[in-house]
């Protein structure tokens, strides 16, 4: 498993391979990769991009545990995640996740895991960008209520 922030951009096959070449099984049938993108716009409209700050240290630590949560409750036989900080343009990459278990619903299950709980167990924010001006974003209640979904529901989504 592996769990990092970084301010540079990431090469997605760089890290399928990675993922892939320490995988813990050999009878790994699945391999689920979801990357998030900045997108040019919010509710209310055009962005410029965007401004990610984390808390060293105790942010790799929480991707970490997430992890090793997801890892447990979907049988993975890897997960690694990547996480983006720093003022980052439209379009950027900003997080990747990879999963691998033996049967598909399992890696599909654990990477949606750990994409709907990073936002609200994972100490990083988020600024939006417009011009010159800057607007710290707010926890979204669909973020929320995806988090809740996996807490409240059956572990196959």
């Amino acid at each position: 498993m592996f769990a990092r922030v970084s301010e540079a951009d990431f090469c997605q096959q760089a890290l399928y391979d990675e993922l892939c070449e320490h995988n813990q099984a050999s009878q790994s049938g699945a391999v689920v990769t979801f990357t998030g993108r900045v997108r040019d716009y919010n509710a209310e409209g055009a962005i410029d991009g965007i401004e990610l700050e984390y808390y060293p240290g105790m942010t790799e630590s929480a991707l970490q545990q997430l992890l090793e949560q997801a890892t447990a409750r979907f049988k993975l036989t890897n997960a690694g995640i990547l996480h983006r900080v720093g003022r980052l343009p439209n379009q950027a990459q900003i997080v990747w996740v990879g999963t691998c278990a033996a049967h598909r619903q399992d890696a599909f299950s654990g990477a949606s895991y750990i994409m709907d709980m990073l936002k609200q167990s994972v100490p990083i924010w988020k600024k939006e960008w417009a011009g010159d001006t800057s607007t710290w974003v707010a926890a979204k209640g669909t973020d929320s209520e995806a988090a809740m979904r996996w807490l409240t529901d059956d572990k196959d989504k």
